[in-house]
């Protein structure tokens, strides 16, 4: 079994920042890749932002250069700095994460969705 937690959603003012976290748990050999994404009100989810096990960045336009995606493989853990927010960056932020379970098996696995609110 495994599972991802994120926190370090909340509300925020345009301009300000927040760091989410996303903590994987459980029967856990290796992950792979990491992302973000998010979805808001009405929307479809969109990727937001991925890392390599290897440390390789990649970023969606709307975010590049006011978001950094980082990742602790000691903690299992990815991270998500998010600065000069906009009001349109309010939505429910998801890590996502590819990985080898301890059977071998590789799956693909979701957060809960942490909410991000940006008030203008």
């Amino acid at each position: 079994q495994v599972q991802l937690v994120e926190s370090g959603g909340g509300l925020v003012q345009a301009g300000g920042s927040l760091r989410l976290s996303c903590a994987a748990s459980g029967s856990i050999f290796s992950i792979n890749a990491m992302d973000w994404y998010r979805q808001a009100p009405g929307k479809q989810r969109e990727w937001v932002a991925a890392i390599t096990s290897g440390g390789s960045t990649n970023y969606a336009d709307s975010v590049k250069g006011r978001f950094t995606i980082s990742r602790d493989n000691a903690k299992n853990t990815v991270y998500l700095q998010m600065n000069s927010l906009k009001p349109e960056d309010t939505a429910v932020y998801f890590c996502h994460a590819l990985i080898i379970s301890t059977s071998r098996s590789q799956g693909s696995y979701w957060g809960q969705g942490t909410q991000v609110t940006v008030s203008s």
